[in-house]
């Protein structure tokens, strides 16, 4: 059926939907006004703004020191199995 036009539909398309960020939705001229800039080459520099603005999250000392002592233990064992 047609659901666009149902008030359910209507109330809810704008925000109910993840938009990807990675695909470019401008038409043809305005694609190539902005530079033409290519799938891979965008997702190339989605990635590096992404690495360059990442703020690590707040982690209380206990539970960073528990993390710590947990990785070296792990590595003092050997690490993860990778035989599998």
């Amino acid at each position: 059926g047609h659901f666009f036009g149902a008030a359910h539909t209507q109330e809810r398309y704008e925000t109910a939907f993840y938009s990807p960020f990675l695909s470019d939705w401008s038409n043809f001229e305005s694609w190539e006004e902005a530079g033409a800039v290519q799938t891979p080459e965008r997702a190339n520099r989605i990635w590096k703004k992404i690495l360059a603005e990442f703020e690590p999250p707040p982690i209380g000392a206990a539970i960073a020191e528990e993390l710590n002592a947990f990785v070296a233990r792990r590595k003092q064992e050997g690490g993860a199995p990778t035989d599998f």
